[in-house]
């Protein structure tokens, strides 16, 4: 993490005296390591980055584990949740370890330690890769494909990761983050691309209101809704961090700071993903439903079974991979969940 060293009510003279916070922050932006903290606020903090990166290491494998619950057509949302929950645990473990080692125990309070720093940071790294990630997710549901997916995903991973890399540069990089202009300037512009990812995905989105189901609609919107919100919180987080002053409760809004990325983090990547994967699976019923869609198990969806699988389990073993058209539905009687039993090839009754 770039950031000027402290200096007078800093760092040093916090670890030498076990002295109370600075009465202002000793720098701009990530000033969570150079206060000092209770053993209580020391450890609320070690706590909520270990329950975040096990929450996303239990995220990831329940995507990857669950990828076969859905059609082949929509598990690129499975790969991207797992993959991108595994590379922000990996991150919140460094998190973790920075925070653990940035901090000695002296006279009941965490002071920091002089030869090292937490690196608040790392968590552009993962933003960095994450951030697209989600934006692949939530589009390999969405009710586009061909060309116009291809043009909308790269412009939604772009937009992303410009939006991510040029607030690190005005937060971190350019006079070590701590020149409100460059700040003002570089959040002005990763604005731009923020709203640009916002139109792409919300495009998208309001592109199903006429092809997907109410229950299909309903829940993607609901997915999208949570990740535009969690998305918000960040920029707010990031203003907090610019914003404080001599007055400012600084070890408060520093417990405000971490514990608010954990909160957005599992928000936007775990709970997130799981609104993602039931859209994925009443996408898959209703594609078996409809006769446009093959799948090899059973889809349940809250313990409710919402459709057969088909091919069905004996045709598919003797080799018989492809569907014949759907087979038509008799008056008054809907496909009732039972696909093609008691029919032949054609859809006529044996």
């Amino acid at each position: 993490m770039l950031l000027a060293p402290a200096t007078g009510a800093g760092s040093g003279a916090a670890e030498s005296s076990g002295a109370p916070a600075p009465a202002a922050p000793p720098v701009r932006g990530e000033f969570s390591g150079l206060l000092t903290y209770t053993e209580g606020e020391y450890r609320m903090v070690l706590y909520a980055l270990m329950a975040t990166g096990l929450a996303l290491l239990a995220g990831s494998l329940h995507a990857f584990v669950t990828r076969s619950e859905t059609a082949p057509r929509y598990r690129a949302a499975s790969d991207a949740s797992a993959l991108l929950q595994l590379v922000a645990f990996l991150a919140y473990v460094e998190l973790f370890v920075s925070w653990k080692t940035s901090f000695t125990l002296r006279e009941e309070r965490y002071v920091p330690v002089a030869d090292t720093e937490f690196d608040g940071g790392m968590r552009y790294a993962d933003w960095s890769v994450t951030v697209p990630l989600l934006a692949v997710e939530l589009l390999a549901v969405c009710a586009v494909a061909g060309r116009r997916m291809s043009v909308l995903r790269g412009t939604a991973v772009s937009a992303s990761f410009l939006m991510i890399l040029t607030g690190f540069l005005g937060a971190q990089v350019l006079d070590n983050g701590n020149r409100v202009l460059w700040l003002v300037v570089w959040a002005a512009i990763s604005t731009v691309f923020f709203l640009v990812l916002y139109a792409v995905l919300g495009h998208a989105v309001l592109a199903g209101r006429d092809e997907l189901s109410p229950e299909a609609y309903t829940g993607l919107k609901r997915a999208t809704v949570l990740l535009f919100g969690s998305f918000g919180v960040y920029p707010l987080i990031y203003l907090i961090q610019q914003s404080v002053d001599p007055d400012s409760d600084l070890v408060g809004w520093a417990l405000v700071t971490q514990l608010g990325f954990c909160a957005a983090d599992v928000a936007a990547k775990v709970w997130f993903g799981v609104l993602i994967h039931k859209v994925a699976k009443v996408r898959t019923a209703d594609d078996l439903r409809a006769g446009t869609g093959t799948h090899p198990e059973e889809v349940w969806i809250s313990h409710v079974k919402r459709a057969d699988a088909w091919p069905p389990v004996a045709a598919s073993g003797a080799g018989h991979g492809a569907r014949p058209a759907p087979p038509p539905v008799r008056d008054g009687g809907g496909d009732g969940g039972h696909g093609d039993h008691g029919r032949d090839g054609t859809g006529r009754d044996r």
